[in-house]
């Protein structure tokens, strides 16, 4: 597989991406303490079919951080890094915060978007359990009064991971990940990203592509609630629950994901 990578300077900031392979372009946007890395399973099989972009988000990974007081939207982010790659349209695939910026990049850019992938997905404006809610809050006042460190270690040992915890390969690559996140976010809650207007949970109905939305059997109840609504709102959304596994879905079953996910492109392609 050939691989290109690197870092280039987009938007007011520095992003890393890697891409290989041939064909319409699919990018891979990851979720929240996480980077590139989490698309592993998923990166070299697309890249067979597709032009596969994968990249580290403003504030993650090899990326640069945010500067406080210069707000920036992910969903521009990724417009100015496919404008650089040449990128005219692609299939767009995220994972819970990274499925929130490929909804909003969807109605942002909708000429730019051939379809729509979300796995197990946050969703701006929708609202959240009380549960859900305090966790965070916890997580994010922990970081403040007990450092980073122990921040990161509650995030990863909590029962959003759980389900995923369980494969022994699955928890050390996951826990690679978010105990070597820099933390910059949760320091910084909520940041300078700058909010759709009208949130998207308010502007689903917007959503005019082929999308396809995944969500693990045993993910929390606020992210199944999620999922339900994706499905309800988007006129050409289809859901499917792949069974036995939680919030990673592609990490705790990379073969059932990549055929799901290929299945549905394809049969976009052969429609088209």
């Amino acid at each position: 597989m050939n691989v290109q990578s690197g870092l280039t300077e987009v938007n007011d900031t520095c992003l890393y991406y890697e891409v290989a392979g041939t064909g319409p372009p699919l990018v891979l946007i990851h979720g929240f303490t996480l980077n590139t890395r989490m698309w592993d399973n998923q990166f070299e099989a697309f890249s067979k079919h597709y032009r596969v972009v994968s990249y580290d988000l403003r504030g993650y990974g090899q990326s640069a951080l945010p500067v406080l007081g210069e707000g920036y939207s992910h969903a521009d982010d990724l417009k100015a890094l496919l404008d650089h790659l040449g990128i005219t349209k692609t299939h767009v695939i995220g994972l819970s915060m990274g499925g929130r910026v490929a909804v909003n990049f969807t109605i942002e850019y909708p000429e730019r978007t051939m379809s729509l992938i979300t796995v197990d997905t946050t969703l701006g404006g929708f609202p959240r359990s009380e549960e859900w809610s305090a966790f965070l809050g916890m997580i994010f006042s922990k970081a403040r009064q007990a450092g980073v460190e122990t921040s990161k270690k509650l995030f990863l040992n909590s029962e959003l991971f759980q389900p995923a915890l369980e494969n022994p390969e699955v928890a050390t690559r996951l826990a690679e990940m978010v105990l070597s996140y820099s933390g910059w976010s949760l320091l910084n809650p909520p940041g300078p990203e700058i909010s759709l207007e009208i949130p998207a949970a308010k502007q689903l109905n917007k959503i005019d592509v082929p999308t396809l939305v995944i969500v693990g059997e045993r993910d929390l109840q606020d992210f199944r609630d999620i999922a339900d609504a994706l499905e309800l709102e988007i006129q050409k959304a289809i859901k499917l629950v792949i069974p036995g596994v939680g919030h990673m879905a592609n990490m705790e079953a990379p073969e059932k994901f990549n055929e799901v996910v290929l299945s549905f492109l394809s049969e976009i392609h052969t429609c088209a």
